[in-house]
């Protein structure tokens, strides 16, 4: 009934040979990460022990099954995985209900964020070919310069800015900067050699790829929504199970595991911050007059945004949904 996968032995305390009553976990990351903690582990021990032992989780990370952000929806759909961590912001065309959350203005951080989804999680779910175990958010961008601080809109003209999500995309050429899609992988040297003048990032992101190193200015005030996380399970695994045990994933799916991972995201933007103060850079506030500014832009470009199709709805229909109106 299980995915059966043989680990290499580099892998071998998390990923050994899969038993019957195994559900394997694919993650692109490695063990230390942050979300192991927060949220793999404790679904884990929570399955193990709403199933009474009769299903375990067992972990393949640092992309054993595949290191591509982007394919580990794929691991699901070709039977490679009963269990993925995904970007559903990474892929935002297979998921544009989810890609919502994307649009500035709908939360403050990732507590915030997290909520946002969770109430349109219902509506969100439906685009899934899986069962959704989880699904999260973090906290919107900083905008991160090395050679120029930005203080005011007028700054951002003709300035390349790595965005962070592309629903980005729009309100950054509103302001009259050229926005460029990159990996994360890549962003630390892209802003040390100026191959971008500015990173747009989740705070949480500053030390993990030791931006606090390469960048001089952090602007706050700059239009961008949060990313997504969700992790899924295979919907035929989940089909396959027994009803007992269907019951006790829908139990662990409507924990508060999301809303724990949400608020450990937003512990890190936090340290993300002290970090860069820390570590020299200067922290900008546009101010009240900016933010207008700025705003206005955002309304030009928003009507356009909110009108377009989300699959079956529009992005103005689960916006609502996501901000509870």
């Amino acid at each position: 009934m299980f995915t059966r996968i043989l680990a290499c032995s580099a892998f071998a305390a998390f990923a050994a040979p899969a038993a019957a009553d195994t559900l394997s976990l694919a993650y692109f990351m490695g063990p230390n990460h942050p979300m192991n903690a927060a949220f793999f582990t404790p679904m884990g021990d929570m399955i193990a022990e709403k199933t009474e032992g009769a299903l375990t989780v067992q972990q393949f990370p640092g992309g054993a099954l595949n290191q591509s952000p982007p394919a580990q929806y794929s691991l699901l759909l070709d039977g490679v995985a009963d269990m993925a961590f995904m970007l559903p912001s990474f892929t935002n065309t297979l998921f544009p209900k989810t890609a919502v959350i994307g649009l500035p203005n709908i939360c403050s951080d990732a507590v915030d964020c997290t909520n946002a989804i969770t109430r349109a999680r219902a509506e969100l779910e439906t685009e899934y070919n899986a069962k959704i175990i989880g699904l999260w958010a973090n906290s919107p961008p900083v905008l991160i310069t090395r050679d120029k601080a930005v203080r005011e809109v007028a700054d951002l003209q003709g300035m390349t800015i790595r965005v962070a999500d592309p629903t980005n995309i729009p309100f950054i050429e509103a302001l009259g900067a050229s926005p460029v899609a990159m990996p994360v992988s890549e962003i630390n040297q892209a802003l040390a050699n100026g191959v971008v003048d500015g990173v747009m990032i989740d705070p949480a992101g500053i030390g993990s790829f030791k931006l606090n190193d390469v960048g001089k200015y952090i602007t706050t005030d700059i239009p961008g929504g949060a990313a997504s996380f969700a992790v899924a399970m295979s919907q035929s695994v989940y089909a396959g199970l027994n009803d007992a045990d269907r019951a006790a994933i829908d139990a662990v799916a409507s924990s508060d595991l999301s809303a724990q991972a949400g608020a450990t995201y937003a512990k890190i933007s936090d340290m993300g911050i002290a970090l860069a103060q820390e570590s020299g850079l200067e922290i900008i506030d546009l101010g009240d007059d900016e933010r207008a500014k700025m705003q206005s832009a955002i309304d030009a470009v928003m009507p356009d945004i909110l009108s377009a199709p989300a699959g079956d709805k529009t992005a103005g229909e689960i916006l609502s949904l996501m901000t509870g109106q």
